[in-house]
C-alpha cells in the first residue's frame, strides 16, 4: 500500500536548496516543473488567445510535411507518458511516497500537455504578419528550461539522494527514466530551432506567390529576396558540405602537418589557462603563509613562464598564440586560394544566358566577401568557438570539483542565460546585416556600371544624375548600416549585464566562505582570476557567433553563384569532335530563349567543306542565334547540328570549340598590350608567330606607327583603339587560332566603307578553303557567297546564291534594291555636299564670273 507521509522525506525540507554535496531532491522537483508549467499554462494561454484572436489558420498546402515534425510530436508525446509512467512505477512499488513525487508527475504532464497542444496550434494557425519562420518564444524557451533542468542533475553528482550510484533498482529506473529525459529534452530543444514542421517563409508571402503563379501560370518567385526571411542556419548542412574541402589540405603533407600542430598548440593553450590562476593563487597563499623565497621565486618564475605562453589574459597576444596564428598563415592562403580559383572555374562554366543577365559589380563583391567569409569562419569555429566551449566545461568541472557545486552552477547560469540571449538577439540582428549586404551591393553595382558607361554619361549630360543616384544608394546603405550597428550596440550591452551579475554573485559567495574561514585569500583572487579568464572568451563568443553568422550572410551569395547550374554541360563519357572535312548540317532545329516564343522553327541547312554560306535577313529573325548553336552556347530543343556527321551535343564543349573561330560583330578587347590581346587567339604563340598573324589581318603597319608598337595598351575594353583597329585584333586572334570553320557576326556593320573593304580583304585570305558561316548586314559583303540564306520569323524564306535569289524578286531582291537606293542616296548627298564645299573654297571673282556667263 503507498502511503504519502510528507511532503519530503524525513530527512529533507523543501526550504533547504543545497543537501549534503547536491540540490535536495524535494526543492528541486518542486520547482523545475512549477517553471514549465507557468511558462507552458499562463504563457501559452497568452499566447493561445493571440493566435486564435489575431491569427489566422493556415491552408493544408501550406503546411509542410516532414518528419521532424512528426519526431517532435512523438518526443514531445513520449516524454508526457514517461512522467505517467514514472508516477505510476512509484506508486506500484509500495512504500513512503513523498508529497513531491506526485506533484512532480502532475504538473509536468499538465505541462508537456500544454506544449503538445502549443506546437500543434503553431503548425496549424498563424499571425497574419511578416515574421521569421521559427516557433514562438514560449516554446522554445519551454524547451530550453527543460533541457537544462535535466543538466542540472550533473551538480548532485556526488549526493546519495540521487540516483548517479545506481546502488539499487530504484536508482537505475530513475536514472533510465532521466536518461530518457535528457534525450528527450536535448532533441526537442534542437529540433525547435530548425523548425521543421513550420513554413520557411512568410504566410502572406507564400499567399501572394501562390495567387501570382494561379494568374501568371508561372513559377517563379516572386521577390529575388524571398529568402530574407529565412534564418542564418537555413540549409547549414549544405553550407558546411561546401566548406568541407577546403578545411582539409588535399595532397600536400606539410599543410596537413602545419594543421595538427596548431591544433595541438590550441590543446596546449588550454592546459595553461588552467594552470595561470592555479599558480597566481599559490603566490598568494604563499606570501600570506610566509613561505621560504626559494620556494616563492619558484612559483613567480614558473607563474611569469606561463603568463608569457599564455599572453593577454585569454591567449590573445601570447607566445602560443601567435606562434599558432603564424603556422596557419599558409593553411590559410590555401584555402583563399582554392576557394577563389574553384569559383572563378564555375563562373566560366557557366552559360551565356547567365552572363548577359549579371551584375559585374555584384558578383565582384560577393565572391570578394564569400572567400575572405570562409577564412573568417574556419578561423572562428577552429580557433575561437571550439577553445571557448572546452574553456567553459572546464572550468564548470574545476569550481564544482575543488569548490562546491553552488559556483559551477552560477557559471553554468551565467554561460546558459549569455548564450540563449545572443543566439536570440543575433537570429533578430539579422535581418539588419542581410540588408545591410544588399544596399552595399547595389551601392558598387550602382558605381561599376556608371563607370563602365561613362560615355553615354557624357552623351547625355548625366554626371549631376549619376552621382545624386550614388548618393541615395550610400544613404539607404548607411541606414541599413545605422541599424545594424545600434541592434549590436543593444547586444553587447545585454551580454556585460549578465556577465557582471554573474562575476557579482559569484565574488560575493566566495568572499563569504574566506570570511567563515572556508577559503584562503588565494582562492578569492584564484575565483576572480579565473572567473575574468573565462568572461573575457566568454565575451568574445558573443562575437564569434555573430561574425559566423555574418559570414554565412556574407557567404549567401557566393553559394548561390555555386549553386548555379550549368545550362550547357557535356553528357557523360562525351568524345572529343573527330574533325574530316568541315561539314556542317542543322537539321530541322528549333530553339527558344524563353518558353512560348520560339526563334527557330524547323531550320535545315547543309554547309559543304570549304563553301561559305552567308545568313541575312531583318534584326531579330535568328541569324546570330545560329552561330550561337553552332558555337553550343546553348543546346538545341528540337533537332540536332552535326559537324562531319557527329552530333555537336554528344562531344566535348571544348573539343568542338578548338575547332571554330568566331569574329564577333563587338569585339571586347582585354585590358592589355595588343600583342597579349592578339595571343589570345593561341596562348603559346611565339612573338614572331603574332606578327605573322598582325599581318596577315593587315593591321601590322599600323601597329609599328604607334609609339609603343606591340606593347601599347589599348585601355579597358580596347576603347584607346578604333573600330576598325579592333576588329583587325580580332581578326589576327582567329588566324593565330587557325580554325578550321570560322563564323563572322556582322564582323564590318558598323565600320565606314572603305575600313569595311580593308577588313573584307583580310576577311577573304582567312576564310580560304575553310567551312565559313557569316552573319551580313550589307548585302554587298556576301556577293560571292556559295549559298545565301535568307530568314524571316525564324525559318528559312529563300535560299540560293546572289543571282538566283535577285532572279527570284523576292525577300533578298527587296533588300537588296532597298541597300541600294540607300547607297545611291548616300552618295548623291556626299557629291552635293562636296560641291558646296568647293564652291565655298573658289575666289569671290571667280564664282562672279561663273553667275555672270
Amino acid at each position: 500500500m503507498v502511503v504519502v507521509q510528507s511532503y519530503c522525506e524525513a530527512s529533507a525540507s523543501i526550504s533547504e536548496a543545497w543537501l549534503e554535496g547536491g540540490i535536495s531532491p524535494c526543492f528541486y522537483f518542486t520547482l523545475v516543473p512549477t517553471v514549465l508549467l507557468t511558462l507552458s499554462f499562463f504563457f501559452g494561454a497568452f499566447h493561445c488567445v493571440c493566435y486564435r484572436r489575431y491569427g489566422t489558420e493556415m491552408e493544408p498546402k501550406f503546411v509542410p510535411r516532414s518528419r521532424l515534425y512528426g519526431l517532435q510530436l512523438g518526443v514531445s508525446l513520449l516524454l508526457l507518458l514517461q512522467f505517467l509512467g514514472g508516477l505510476v512505477w512509484r506508486a506500484a512499488g509500495g512504500g513512503e511516497l513523498p508529497g513531491y513525487v506526485v506533484l512532480y508527475g502532475c504538473l509536468s504532464m499538465l505541462g508537456w500537455a500544454w506544449a503538445v497542444s502549443l506546437l500543434k496550434l503553431e503548425r496549424r494557425w498563424v499571425l497574419v504578419r511578416d515574421r521569421t519562420r521559427g516557433h514562438s518564444t514560449v516554446l522554445l524557451l519551454f524547451w530550453a528550461v527543460a533541457f537544462s533542468a535535466e543538466n542540472l542533475a550533473f551538480v548532485s553528482w556526488a549526493s546519495p539522494y540521487w540516483w548517479w550510484g545506481l546502488e539499487n533498482t530504484q536508482q537505475q529506473v530513475e536514472f533510465s527514466l532521466w536518461l530518457m529525459r535528457y534525450i528527450g529534452t536535448g532533441t526537442l530543444f534542437f529540433l525547435g530551432l530548425k523548425a521543421p514542421g513550420l513554413p520557411r517563409r512568410p504566410y502572406m508571402l507564400l499567399i501572394n506567390e501562390d495567387e501570382r503563379d494561379v494568374e501568371g501560370g508561372t513559377d517563379q518567385p516572386l521577390l529575388d529576396g524571398a529568402e530574407e526571411s529565412q534564418s542564418t542556419w537555413q540549409d547549414f548542412g549544405q553550407k558546411v558540405r561546401l566548406l568541407v574541402p577546403y578545411m582539409w589540405p588535399k595532397g600536400s603533407m606539410l599543410l596537413q602537418g602545419l594543421v595538427v600542430l596548431c591544433l595541438c598548440l590550441l590543446g596546449l593553450e588550454r592546459v595553461i589557462n588552467v594552470f595561470v590562476p592555479i599558480y597566481y593563487k599559490n603566490i598568494v597563499n604563499e606570501l600570506t603563509d610566509g613561505s621560504s623565497w626559494k620556494t616563492l621565486a619558484t612559483t613567480v618564475c614558473v607563474y611569469v613562464l606561463l603568463k608569457f605562453l599564455q599572453g593577454g589574459g585569454a591567449g590573445a597576444s601570447g607566445f602560443v598564440s601567435n606562434l599558432r596564428s603564424f603556422l596557419w598563415i599558409r593553411v590559410q592562403q590555401y584555402t583563399n586560394r582554392v576557394v577563389q580559383v574553384r569559383l572563378f572555374g564555375h563562373l566560366h562554366s557557366l552559360s551565356l544566358r547567365w552572363h548577359l543577365g549579371r551584375r559585374t559589380g555584384d558578383v565582384l563583391r560577393s565572391i570578394d566577401r564569400g572567400t575572405s567569409s570562409i577564412n573568417s569562419l574556419l578561423s572562428y569555429i577552429v580557433f575561437s568557438i571550439f577553445p571557448t566551449i572546452a574553456d567553459i566545461v572546464i572550468s564548470i568541472i574545476y569550481f564544482i570539483t575543488y569548490f562546491n557545486a553552488w559556483f559551477g552552477l552560477i557559471i553554468f547560469v551565467c554561460m546558459f542565460l549569455y548564450l540563449t540571449l545572443t543566439i536570440i538577439i543575433t537570429e533578430w540582428r539579422t535581418k539588419y546585416r542581410r540588408d545591410m549586404n544588399t544596399q552595399d551591393n547595389n551601392t558598387k553595382s550602382k558605381a561599376v556600371d556608371s563607370l563602365l558607361n561613362f560615355e553615354t554619361v557624357k552623351y547625355y549630360n548625366a554626371e549631376n544624375y549619376e552621382v545624386n543616384r550614388f548618393e541615395d544608394a550610400i544613404l539607404k546603405y548607411q541606414t541599413s548600416e545605422w541599424k545594424t550597428q545600434a541592434s549590436l550596440a543593444f547586444l553587447n550591452q545585454t551580454q556585460n549585464l549578465i556577465i557582471g551579475s554573474g562575476l557579482l554573485a559569484g565574488s560575493l559567495l566566495c568572499a563569504y566562505f574566506v570570511q567563515e574561514g572556508k577559503f584562503k585569500v588565494g582562492d578569492f583572487v584564484l575565483f576572480g582570476t579565473y572567473i575574468i579568464q573565462l568572461y573575457t572568451p566568454l565575451n568574445w563568443f558573443g562575437t564569434y557567433y555573430r561574425m559566423i553568422q555574418n559570414s554565412f550572410i556574407d557567404m549567401e551569395s557566393m553559394f548561390k553563384l555555386f549553386r548555379e547550374e550549368e545550362e550547357v554541360k557535356d553528357v557523360v563519357n562525351a568524345g572529343n569532335l573527330l574533325y574530316k572535312l568541315g561539314k556542317v548540317e542543322f537539321e530541322n532545329v528549333y530553339f527558344n530563349y524563353t518558353d512560348g516564343k520560339e526563334i527557330l522553327k524547323d531550320v535545315s541547312f547543309t554547309v559543304q567543306p570549304g563553301q561559305t554560306v552567308a545568313l541575312v535577313g531583318q534584326s531579330g529573325c535568328g541569324k546570330s542565334t545560329i552561330l550561337r548553336l553552332l558555337f553550343r552556347f546553348y543546346d538545341v530543343q528540337g533537332g540536332c547540328i552535326r559537324i562531319d556527321g557527329q552530333d555537336i551535343c554528344k562531344v566535348k564543349q571544348v573539343s568542338l570549340r578548338a575547332h571554330i573561330g568566331v569574329v564577333p560583330q563587338d569585339t571586347v578587347l582585354f585590358n592589355d598590350n595588343i600583342r597579349d590581346n592578339i595571343r589570345y587567339g593561341r596562348i603559346s604563340a611565339s612573338d614572331h608567330e603574332v606578327e605573322e598573324a598582325a599581318i596577315a589581318a593587315d593591321i601590322h603597319e599600323k601597329i609599328q606607327t604607334f609609339p609603343e608598337g606591340y606593347d601599347t595598351q589599348v585601355g579597358e575594353r580596347g576603347l584607346k583603339l578604333s573600330g576598325g583597329e579592333k576588329q583587325r585584333v580580332a581578326i589576327a586572334r582567329t588566324i593565330l587560332k587557325a580554325p578550321q570553320i570560322i563564323l563572322l557576326d556582322e564582323a564590318t556593320s558598323a565600320l565606314d566603307t572603305q575600313t569595311e573593304r580593308n577588313i573584307q580583304a583580310s576577311l577573304t585570305k582567312v576564310c580560304s578553303n575553310r567551312t565559313t558561316i557569316v552573319v551580313a548586314h550589307r548585302l554587298s559583303t556576301i556577293i560571292g557567297a556559295d549559298q545565301i540564306l535568307v530568314l524571316s520569323d525564324g525559318q528559312i524564306a529563300e535560299r540560293g546564291r546572289h543571282d538566283e535569289l535577285l532572279a527570284k524578286g523576292g525577300l533578298y531582291c527587296d533588300m537588296w534594291m532597298k541597300q541600294q537606293h540607300a547607297q545611291d542616296s548616300d552618295s548623291a548627298s556626299d557629291t552635293e555636299a562636296k560641291d558646296r564645299k568647293s564652291e565655298k573654297l573658289q575666289p569671290p571673282s571667280v564664282t562672279a564670273g561663273h553667275r555672270s556667263h
